[in-house]
């Protein structure tokens, strides 16, 4: 008699199904499991190097926002620096200035009259003195306005008054720096360096 295995080939089949279907399913979890640790850390990788190179920005910006703040320093400096540069230069163009201008009202100063103060603010002069006649206050007026340095003279007060025994007048005029005469004396001052 010849021997039959009588075991359900059936259920066998499906066992060794079962069991390879299980281990494709252990296999597929290990395999997701691997894939979604690789996409983990690659994206954590990924965002790491991105913080770094954030970091990285941020300290550059940092450096460049100090670089700025120390180029707005120097522009303020070399504003500063150049206001007081045309300071001096206004201040070497005038400089002569006032000697010419005591030269010219000496030069223009008729006899009789005595200058008791000069005052200048800004382009304007303010005169005082005494003279021995209105008269000669009225020239020293003409001699100013045919000046070079001097313009428009204008006569503020006068007052007669006795001094030692002497009819003398006192007076107080205005007169105006003309913008000519300081032209001129750059003008000569630059041909002279």
């Amino acid at each position: 008699m010849t021997r039959l295995n009588l075991l359900p080939w059936r259920q066998l089949r499906r066992k060794e199904q079962d069991r390879q279907l299980l281990s494709i399913g252990i296999g597929m979890v290990i395999l997701m499991g691997l894939i979604v640790f690789y996409v983990y850390v690659n994206v954590n990788s990924r965002i790491h190097d991105q913080n770094l190179r954030n970091q990285y920005l941020t300290a550059q910006i940092n450096k460049l926002d100090k670089q700025i703040q120390a180029i707005r320093k120097l522009k303020q400096e070399r504003q500063a620096l150049i206001a007081r540069m045309h300071v001096i230069e206004h201040l070497q163009a005038d400089r002569t200035q006032i000697v010419h201008v005591f030269d010219s009202l000496v030069r223009r100063l008729p006899p009789g009259i005595y200058l008791t103060s000069f005052i200048q603010q800004g382009s304007a002069f303010t005169i005082s003195g005494v003279a021995q006649s209105n008269a000669r206050v009225s020239a020293f007026m003409r001699q100013l306005d045919q000046s070079n340095w001097f313009a428009k003279p204008d006569l503020d007060v006068i007052h007669v008054t006795v001094q030692n025994h002497t009819r003398v007048s006192e007076f107080t005029l205005h007169v105006l720096e003309t913008d000519k005469a300081a032209k001129k004396a750059a003008q000569k001052e630059g041909l002279r360096s």
